[in-house]
């Protein structure tokens, strides 16, 4: 139930049960609050209840407890030792009377004070992008501001046993637009961390940057990029804009090689969207089974497959990354660069780190079926981008071995059975094991 469809004398009561609320008592005020709002409100009682003659049990006066520790006076052990305690114990003055109304009203003050103070760190909440509101990192509902309303009491609905870290989160006062990454060595403080509007103004500026001939240098941009989403950590903002934050860097990062940062953000995005956060998820779907292959994890492959729905599996996007795990599970290089050369969105990228693996494979093939192959054929079979880029691949893997060495490139043929045991060689010692920086 909303807190704007809660009755006056009801917020009134529960401002007034806060004020007399100590640090002794704050749990069991607080816990008794919820259970009786939670009971009025399940039996739709929330209008009739007289409200102004509620008491709540752990606001009552309570006698002074005869218990002691032991290390703060002698055990008392006979009747009559006890019974004198027990007299002196009622006709001293009480440390803190809690018949003293001047005290009562002293104490009701201070502690207003302090929730006030506590109201105003609660009540900021971060705005949304494209109509979603910041998330905190122990909620999954969107547009939630925190456990505690406006008005300065819990919402009844709220699990008593889940901490509201919204209470201690910074909120960014500077308003610089760039600033390099630091890595934090102490607690953020507000003064260097940008708000959310801030924010938004930097993401614009760097995607029109990025754009620009010349654009700026990759290792500027990602410091740029890093110090973005170091802000939006700090402040616990989890929305649409924080998914495009890191698809952005993800995609920068693709495009420079740096598959270091490329795999801190997918990780990252990967999180978000099984919150339910939205954002380009096919496309980075399409990416995590591009990069296991990648990384030949099989195991993990088969079961992230396995869990796409009927509606991702036609995906465009997913559907390629799948086409391409069939034609490399298959052997089929045909297939395979076929793939290569018409990968949607930045999935070549990925697939240029083991197109070399796969051509290493395919020319094994060649090498078992055949006797010779003329260079034209593996140029255009194994999508080089011309012919001398195929001979100098042969050269670099130590196979270019050529039945017409001094020929043009357009004549050579490569002697597959000279080359067949060179090529078993690369692929053993050169492919065999893979190494992802930064993978997850």
């Amino acid at each position: 139930m909303s807190q704007p469809n809660w009755p006056q004398p009801l917020k009134d009561w529960v401002t007034n049960c806060m004020k007399q609320m100590t640090s002794y008592n704050k749990d069991e005020v607080q816990a008794e609050l919820r259970a009786v709002i939670a009971e009025a409100h399940g039996n739709g009682t929330l209008h009739t209840i007289d409200w102004g003659g509620m008491q709540l049990r752990s606001l009552m006066p309570k006698p002074p407890s005869l218990k002691r520790k032991s290390n703060d006076s002698p055990i008392i052990t006979s009747k009559k030792a006890k019974k004198n305690a027990l007299k002196a114990s009622q006709s001293a003055p009480s440390a803190l009377d809690f018949n003293d109304q001047v005290a009562l009203n002293r104490r009701a003050q201070r502690f207003q004070r302090e929730h006030e103070i506590e109201k105003m760190k609660t009540s900021t909440s971060y705005g949304g992008y494209g109509g979603y509101q910041a998330v905190s990192n122990t909620s999954n509902t969107y547009g939630n501001k925190n456990s505690w309303g406006n008005d300065g009491f819990e919402d009844p609905n709220a699990d008593p046993n889940v901490i509201d870290w919204d209470r201690y989160t910074i909120v960014g006062t500077n308003q610089e637009i760039f600033k390099d990454y630091l890595r934090l060595t102490s607690e953020p403080k507000s003064e260097q961390i940008r708000p959310f509007s801030v924010l938004q103004r930097t993401l614009d500026e760097l995607k029109k940057r990025w754009k620009q001939k010349p654009a700026p240098t990759y290792n500027w941009m990602c410091s740029q990029f890093k110090s973005l989403r170091q802000d939006l950590t700090v402040q616990r903002i989890k929305n649409e804009f924080t998914a495009m934050v890191y698809e952005i860097h993800a995609r920068i990062a693709l495009e420079t090689s740096d598959m270091v940062e490329y795999n801190q953000c997918q990780a990252t995005l990967k999180s978000l969207y099984e919150l339910g956060i939205p954002g380009r998820v096919e496309e980075f779907t399409a990416y995590r089974i591009l990069m296991l292959l990648h990384g030949r994890n099989r195991s993990e492959l088969n079961l992230y497959v396995g869990q796409l729905t009927p509606k991702q599996k036609v995906d465009p996007s997913i559907l390629h990354a799948l086409n391409v795990q069939r034609a490399v599970s298959m052997g089929n290089y045909h297939a395979f660069f076929r793939l290569f050369l018409d990968a949607p969105n930045m999935g070549g990228y990925i697939m240029d780190h083991f197109s070399d693996r796969e051509r290493i494979k395919a020319l094994i093939v060649m090498s078992k079926a055949y006797k010779s192959v003329p260079l034209p054929i593996i140029h255009k079979e194994l999508a080089f981008q011309s012919l001398s880029e195929a001979q100098e691949f042969l050269m670099n893997h130590k196979c270019a071995f050529f039945t017409n060495p001094n020929s043009p490139d357009a004549q050579k043929t490569l002697d597959c059975k000279a080359a067949a045991a060179e090529l078993a060689k690369i692929l053993e010692e050169k492919y065999r094991k893979i190494t992802i920086k930064g993978r997850v």
